[in-house]
C-alpha cells in the first residue's frame, strides 16, 4: 500500500499456532501502511486466539490495557512435566496416574482466587533486562520471583482422554496458564503439561469478533476506533477548549468526578479526568 494509513484504532486478530505475536503485528502494519503498530498482550508461539493489535496512536493504550482480564480455553495432560511446562519441551518428571473427572473438578475449585504464582522458566518475562526463555535456552539460570495473580473462574469443560482434560480459565492479566497447569497437577499429586491454549477474551474483546490471518492478508478486516475500548461517559468540547486541553491546560466543567471519553469537533481526543469540576486529559490519543 503506497499511501500511509494515518488513522488510529484496534484490529482484532485470531492468531494461529506457530506464528509469533510480533509477526502478526508486522503483517497488519505492512497491509495498512501504518506508521506503527503494537499488541495488547503477547501470545506464545504455540498459543492461539485473540490478539488485539493497536494501530498508530492506539499503541499508547498499552499501559491502560496491561491489567485487563483474560479468558482461555486450554488442554492439560497429567502424568508428566516438561522444562517448558507444555508438550513442546523435554520431559523432566513423570508419575503414573489416572486422575478422575471428580478429582479434577474438586482440585480446580481450590485454584480460584488470589494466589502467588511462579512464572515458567521458559517465558517472555524479563529479569534484569534479560528475557527468561532466551537465557534458559542458553543454559543460564535466571532467578524468577512469584507474582500475585487471580483466577476468577476455572471450569472443567470435558475429559478428552485418560489424564487429558479441557478447561476454561478466566484470570487476571499476567497469569501464566502453563504455571496453572503445574500448580493444578500438584494439587492432584502428580505432574502436568499444557497441550494447547486458546485465548477467547481479552478485556472487552472476544475471539468471535476477530479476523483470521488469511482475512488480514486479503485486507478483509475492520479497524475498531480507539473509543470503543472505554466504557466511560462522553464529554464534548469546543475548538478553543480542545486546543487548551491539548496544550495541557485544564477546563472547568460541571461534570462529577471520574474518567470520561473526551471529544473535540467530533474527534476522539483521549481520556479525561474530572476532579473538583476541573477537566484535564489523562491519556491523549
Amino acid at each position: 500500500m503506497e499511501n500511509k494509513f494515518n488513522e488510529s484504532g484496534i484490529v482484532l486478530v485470531n492468531k494461529s499456532v506457530g506464528i509469533s505475536s510480533n509477526h502478526v503485528v508486522n503483517v497488519v502494519k505492512r497491509i495498512l501502511g501504518a506508521k506503527k503498530c503494537g499488541h495488547l498482550g503477547t501470545l506464545d508461539l504455540e498459543g492461539a486466539g485473540l490478539l488485539p493489535v493497536t494501530v498508530n496512536n492506539a499503541t499508547r493504550l498499552f499501559d491502560f490495557f496491561l491489567k485487563k482480564d483474560k479468558t482461555y480455553e486450554t488442554v492439560f495432560i497429567f502424568g508428566f512435566e516438561t522444562d517448558t511446562l507444555d508438550i513442546s519441551g523435554q520431559v523432566l518428571k513423570e508419575k503414573e496416574c489416572n486422575v478422575t473427572f471428580q478429582q479434577v473438578e474438586d482440585a480446580v475449585k481450590e485454584m480460584i482466587g488470589k494466589q502467588s504464582q511462579m512464572p515458567p522458566l521458559y517465558s517472555a518475562k524479563k529479569v534484569g533486562g534479560k528475557v527468561a526463555y532466551k537465557e534458559a535456552r542458553k543454559g543460564n539460570l535466571i532467578e524468577l520471583h512469584p507474582k500475585e495473580i487471580e483466577i476468577y473462574d476455572f471450569k472443567v469443560l470435558e475429559k478428552l482422554a485418560v489424564n487429558t482434560y479441557k478447561f476454561e480459565i478466566s484470570c487476571s492479566s499476567g497469569t501464566y496458564i502453563r504455571s496453572v497447569c503445574r500448580d493444578l497437577a500438584e494439587k492432584l499429586s502428580t505432574y502436568g503439561s499444557m497441550q494447547s491454549i486458546l485465548r477467547t477474551k481479552c478485556g472487552i474483546f472476544f475471539l468471535k469478533d476477530a479476523f483470521s490471518m488469511e482475512q488480514i492478508k486479503n485486507n478483509d478486516f475492520k479497524i475498531l476506533p480507539c473509543e470503543t475500548l472505554f466504557d466511560y461517559d462522553k464529554i464534548s468540547v469546543s475548538k478553543v477548549e480542545k486546543e487548551k486541553l491539548l496544550n495541557g491546560q485544564i477546563l472547568f466543567v460541571a461534570n462529577k468526578n471520574g474518567d470520561y471519553k473526551v471529544f473535540g469537533e467530533d474527534k476522539f481526543l483521549g481520556l479525561g479526568k474530572v476532579e473538583d469540576e476541573k477537566l484535564k486529559l489523562s491519556l491523549r490519543l
